[in-house]
């Protein structure tokens, strides 16, 4: 063994080693979870027993007299709607909201009953696997592979560095692609222009980790994001967003914090790591991510394809007027309209079509039966959000049962 490969990495010191420490003792988030509700159950208990409340005014509607009228030989009263439903007297009243504790029969007994409801209601488990299947099987097929491929491909050696973290911003729809394909793409498309390949490294990395959240596309943490945001609204009875309610501000955001990632690694991390020079009688490391270019050129067709005909039947049921998923009143497609309401199932048909289609032109699918297992395996991965979910889901209800 050689001492390269002996020496032990010496360990991170100042306050960076100390938040890597204290960061890596953390416990699972839905662990974390797990300890807020039982710190709320024991909260809730203290602050009941103590008798806090807590005394608000609000707005509530004066309730007007109304004289009945009816329909002629009948008891049935006949509806009356008022002229404009939005000319309503409103008087301020206090009201005293006092803190309920989850240890008292009541709480025990909604603790018990309630937490397979809790689950169910959670609306935002549904949309994960929605969301997931279709960008899952596109993952599996290797059409993610080959389009960062793709990309990294063809860009120009200037435009490198913000080519290799914008498409590492990208790859945020497909969840583990850009830690699998893109880390070791960069190093070698970087060596390949004669540049440091831990530069590429570290500039994929910082597209794929630090620019994670954000995207010009709409991807399965948006669908995620957006229920829950709606779950606490909820809570206000504000009014419902939608998939689309921060995609301006993320297009924006990609493209700029790309330019500024780039402009960090083209002129502060690269010259500080200099010319790279392997060490001696070394050869390159090999980083290359080999392709067949005659099934990925073939799997990119049949990929084209499937997203179109998806693409050609929405836009055959929202364009002509009075089509289904235009709004059944106004006839609107932006707003909340059904098309709006049904974009996270379209994005999935996409992505799910898509999949498919390079799979089989590919032949990484040989049948419907590695269709299924793709989704049972994107469905399988997301057992640990699953968990988390389960423990946000109980949280939330029992914090909203203890005011």
């Amino acid at each position: 063994m050689s001492k390269a490969a002996a020496a032990k990495p010496n360990k991170t010191g100042g306050w960076l080693g100390t938040v890597e420490r204290d960061g890596n003792k953390k416990p699972h988030p839905g662990l974390m979870f797990l300890y807020l509700i039982i710190g709320g159950i024991v909260l809730s208990a203290v602050l009941g027993w103590m008798g806090v409340s807590v005394t608000e005014e609000i707005a509530v509607p004066i309730p007007h007299e109304t004289v009945p009228n009816f329909y002629e030989d009948t008891v049935e009263p006949i509806e009356v709607i008022p002229t404009d439903p939005y000319d309503t007297e409103y008087e301020i009243t206090e009201q005293t909201i006092a803190i309920r504790s989850l240890l008292t029969t009541e709480g025990i007994r909604f603790i018990f009953t309630s937490f397979v409801s809790n689950f169910a209601g959670f609306s935002v488990v549904a949309v994960v696997f929605v969301a997931m299947m279709g960008a899952g099987v596109a993952e599996e097929s290797g059409l993610m592979t080959a389009l960062i491929h793709k990309l990294v491909e063809v860009s120009p050696r200037w435009a490198l560095s913000f080519i290799i973290i914008f498409v590492g911003v990208l790859s945020s729809v497909a969840t583990d692609a850009g830690y699998l394909i893109l880390i070791p793409l960069g190093a070698a498309a970087f060596l390949s222009v004669k540049r440091h390949p831990l530069v590429g490294v570290a500039a994929a990395y910082g597209g794929v980790s630090a620019i994670f959240a954000i995207n010009i596309l709409i991807t399965p943490l948006d669908a995620m994001l957006t229920e829950i945001t709606n779950e606490a609204i909820a809570l206000a009875g504000g009014e419902p967003i939608t998939i689309v309610s921060n995609l301006y501000f993320q297009v924006v955001m990609s493209i700029l914090l790309s330019i500024v990632a780039a402009f960090i690694t083209d002129r502060i991390v690269e010259p500080r790591m200099g010319a790279y020079v392997p060490a001696g009688g070394a050869d390159l490391p090999d980083t290359e991510v080999t392709l067949d270019k005659a099934a990925q050129g073939r799997g990119m067709r049949y990929a084209g394809i499937g997203a179109l005909i998806i693409i050609a039947i929405v836009a055959l049921l929202t364009i002509p007027s009075g089509s289904a998923l235009r709004d059944p009143v106004t006839g609107g497609i932006i707003g909340a309209t059904p098309f709006m309401d049904s974009l996270l199932f379209i994005i999935m048909l996409v992505f799910l079509f898509a999949g498919i289609g390079y799979g089989y032109g590919a032949k990484t699918f040989s049948g419907s039966g590695d269709v299924i297992k793709a989704v049972t395996k994107t469905f399988a991965s997301l057992a640990g959000l699953v968990f988390m979910l389960l423990m946000i889901s109980q949280f939330i209800a029992y914090f909203n049962f203890s005011n």
